[in-house]
């Protein structure tokens, strides 16, 4: 996979997932859906389905980032597979806690 760029929108090939580059690594990364490598949103699909270890799913509208903080992609379309980089799987991104109001 070449150096992902914010804005880049990706999908699966094994599932409905599609998904938008939020912040990116300057370095090379393999982002993966469901066992398989993720490619650009206008490609046609190679089909199949999502390996048994990589069916967690993806949730619309959610930001999924990697343990480094690096990466961030936003989930535009659910589906089966769950994203990973590098084998280990991308967590979303919970939300900012506010400043007291006291």
């Amino acid at each position: 996979m070449a150096v992902l760029k914010a804005g880049t929108r990706l999908k699966s090939a094994v599932c409905s997932t599609e998904i938008m580059v939020v912040a990116a690594p300057k370095d090379d990364v393999e982002l993966n859906c469901g066992g398989a490598a993720v490619i650009e949103l206008g490609a046609e699909a190679g089909g199949g389905s999502p390996a048994d270890d990589a069916k967690e799913g993806t949730q619309i509208g959610k930001r999924y980032t990697n343990e480094a903080g690096d990466l961030e992609v936003l989930c535009t379309k659910p589906g089966e597979g769950s994203l990973a980089v590098g084998g280990a799987l991308l967590t979303i991104k919970g939300a900012k806690p506010l400043p007291s109001s006291d």
